[in-house]
């Protein structure tokens, strides 16, 4: 997720505008958007399509614990919490939620809300302790019971293969995603993980934000591994993960059943014209188009864009036309994790094709400081998606907010800035699907407060409150909110 003193905003700029090396005015050769917008259609402001898929979502690093059981192998993160002044409160997810011991129970928490979807991570280190290799079959096994647990209980099992928890092994022998040996390594575990759980997994998201993955764990140091590289180095570490992300999507197709759908999980760059003139909607497209040119655009073009590669210049990532073919294999959905907008964005009046605007220190954000309340990014962000690339299917894979969580003297959690948040995005949602955005589901962050990376245990974006002493989950009014949208499928 997210890390105290850094913003998403800051993060995708750095990533995706400084450090990808675009600028307003060399992205004037960018091509331009697809002239065709979705096959909008009208509706109730307030309702879902019958068939929206509601869910929940938590990661294997955050939630899990039992880092030392059933031959488990050690992680980046695993190394990088142990690190003096690396965590915020000095904590480790060496026994987090214990969902490796609770995973029946909290799958219990995800049938209460309604939810008919789960989206969870799988721990490489479990399957591959040593990122290759020899199998781990206890490892597996945990999470064939898991998926076993949730179709028991009317939920469909969303797998993502990789949400950061890197087996150190490959870190040491390689520099991780340095190389593009861990690509290939990558591949191999997709494969055998999909060959054992595609007879009842149906989707499987490949890398869960590649943006935050890497310049804040090769860029800045401020996640595992802890690295700063040199600005080429970085943008070779993404074009390995996006390299990664194709191979994956191959092993899947080849060792998958049929039916077995597969796409990426990215932290979309969310462009929002500031004044909705077809001007500035313009210019928004083209900025999302070239904000996220390290990852997402290439992989759904298969190429780098003009703009990207001539402000990176001698730091461009190398790459071979074979790489671009295998980063862009084709997928069958696009996960987007929506938070905040990353840049409002107006059309320029000095000739360059858009204008980024500063945000002032006034505008509102949420308990974490770097989560800016911008309900109107849940609009923006799938629309740009399916329109500049044609996109026919997109999940919400994570939207969610951290709140200074308090259980009061009667026990319960009142939580109503929460609820505030999730409704206005909810209601922007609403509005896409309306307008036939073909959106399938919508994964709220997260089931239960857990491990925040950095911020160890201070921020909570749970709808269940946890008490990590006694491992106690609480529901938060946040959580019959949920409820509520789930049983009416629609905004309340």
């Amino acid at each position: 997720m997210f890390f105290k003193g850094f913003s998403r905003r800051r993060l995708a700029k750095i990533a995706a505008w400084s450090a990808l090396g675009i600028s307003a005015s060399t992205a004037g050769a960018a091509r331009q958007p697809a002239a065709s917008a979705p096959n909008f259609r009208g509706g109730n402001p307030a309702a879902f399509p019958k068939d929206f898929l509601w869910g929940t979502a938590t990661s294997s690093y955050q939630i899990e614990g039992a880092v030392n059981e059933d031959g488990r192998g050690l992680s980046i993160w695993d190394r990088f919490v142990h690190l003096p002044g690396k965590i915020i409160d000095r904590s480790t997810a060496d026994v987090a939620n214990d969902h490796y011991h609770r995973y029946k129970e909290d799958v219990q928490l995800i049938r209460e809300l309604g939810a008919k979807a789960y989206r969870f991570s799988i721990a490489w280190p479990r399957v591959f302790p040593e990122g290759g290799g020899t199998p781990n079959a206890k490892g597996l096994d945990f999470y064939s019971r898991l998926i076993d647990e949730l179709l028991a209980n009317g939920i469909e099992p969303f797998a993502t293969l990789y949400h950061w928890d890197l087996p150190q092994a490959l870190q040491d022998r390689y520099g991780g995603w340095r190389s593009r040996d861990t690509a290939k390594a990558f591949a191999d575990y997709a494969g055998y993980v999909t060959a054992r759980i595609s007879d009842r997994v149906k989707h499987i998201f490949t890398i869960n934000e590649c943006a935050r993955l890497v310049q804040a764990g090769f860029g800045t140091g401020l996640d595992a591994p802890g690295l700063n590289l040199p600005q080429k180095e970085i943008n070779q570490v993404r074009h390995h993960v996006a390299l990664g992300h194709g191979l994956a999507v191959q092993a899947v197709r080849a060792h998958g059943r049929a039916g077995t759908k597969v796409g990426p999980a990215e932290n979309v760059e969310v462009c929002i014209p500031a004044i909705e003139t077809p001007a500035n909607i313009r210019a928004a497209e083209i900025a999302a188009r070239e904000l996220n040119a390290g990852y997402l655009t290439v992989i759904l073009e298969g190429k780098y864009t003009e703009a990207f590669l001539a402000y990176a210049g001698a730091n461009a990532p190398s790459f071979t036309a074979d790489d671009l073919k295998t980063i862009s294999s084709p997928i069958d959905f696009v996960g987007i994790n929506v938070y905040m907008p990353n840049q409002y964005v107006v059309a320029a009046e000095d000739g360059s094709p858009f204008r980024l605007l500063p945000f002032a220190p006034t505008y509102p954000h949420m308990d974490s400081n770097w989560l800016r309340i911008g309900p109107e990014a849940m609009y923006w962000g799938p629309r740009h998606v399916a329109k500049l690339w044609n996109v026919q299917s997109i999940y919400i894979t994570e939207n969610g907010t951290s709140a200074a969580d308090q259980v009061t003297a009667d026990g319960k959690v009142y939580d109503i800035d929460r609820i505030m948040y999730l409704r206005n995005y909810l209601s922007h949602l609403a509005r896409a699907t309306s307008e036939g955005l073909p959106i399938k589901g919508y994964f709220l962050w997260s089931l239960m407060d857990n491990f925040e990376w950095s911020d160890g245990y201070e921020k909570r974006f749970g709808l269940y409150h946890v008490n990590f002493e006694t491992q106690r989950r609480t529901p938060k009014l946040s959580a019959s909110f949920y409820r509520e949208v789930i049983k009416r499928n629609a905004v309340v």
